[in-house]
């Protein structure tokens, strides 16, 4: 029960961005090598943990489970101020 109660559920709503775990580079860890594939789009929620997500780069839709997902937060960058040089004047 004490673990039950730090457990975060995660809830998915269609049309949202996703990132996927893939397991496979699991076994073949390296250092710059990230676990997480996407993003993808949360096409439909099914009972019981069943996400079906949507790749948007060929097209497929397939069914994983949603504990394998995690919500994906695109980082936007700020307005950066560009400071022109010129050559000094003697």
């Amino acid at each position: 029960m004490l673990h039950d109660r730090i457990i975060t559920w995660k809830k998915f709503q269609p049309g949202q961005k996703v990132l996927l775990y893939n397991s496979h580079l699991h076994l073949f860890s390296g250092k710059l090598k990230s676990c997480w594939t996407g993003p993808y789009i949360v096409h439909k929620v099914h009972p019981h943990d069943a996400v079906e997500i949507h790749n948007t780069t060929d097209g497929t839709t397939f069914q994983v489970n949603g504990h394998r997902l995690k919500s994906y937060s695109e980082y936007l960058s700020p307005e950066v101020e560009k400071i022109l040089l010129k050559d000094p004047i003697y």
